[in-house]
């Protein structure tokens, strides 16, 4: 294949070529936890994640749907999820027992 292009300030002058297919992107595994709140008869889904050595759990992202809440912590996925759903249940202005829980793996 011929040089794409030159580059101007490199002092040694040789052939540059550009790749014509990209590095293969690179994968990672990533564990997440879903449950499913009732919080005043309106249904949350919430993703749990793991980050460094403890767990994160925040609203699950809907293309198109903005959310600002802010993700929660805890140091086992129930413990985060649990967390998160007791901030909606006072947000909602209900007591956190009063909000159902059902969990998927």
């Amino acid at each position: 294949m011929p040089p794409s292009r030159d580059a101007s300030l490199d002092p040694m002058r040789r052939p540059r070529k550009i790749s014509p297919f990209p590095p293969p992107p690179r994968t990672t595994d990533v564990i997440v936890h879903r449950y499913e709140e009732t919080i005043d008869g309106r249904a949350y889904q919430i993703e749990v994640t793991p980050v460094n050595d403890r767990w994160r759990a925040q609203i699950r992202r809907t293309p198109g749907v903005p959310t600002a809440l802010m993700p929660f912590y805890g140091p086992t996925p129930d413990e985060a999820a649990r967390q998160l759903s007791r901030w909606l249940a006072l947000a909602h202005g209900r007591h956190p027992a009063q909000a159902s829980r059902t969990g998927t793996v």
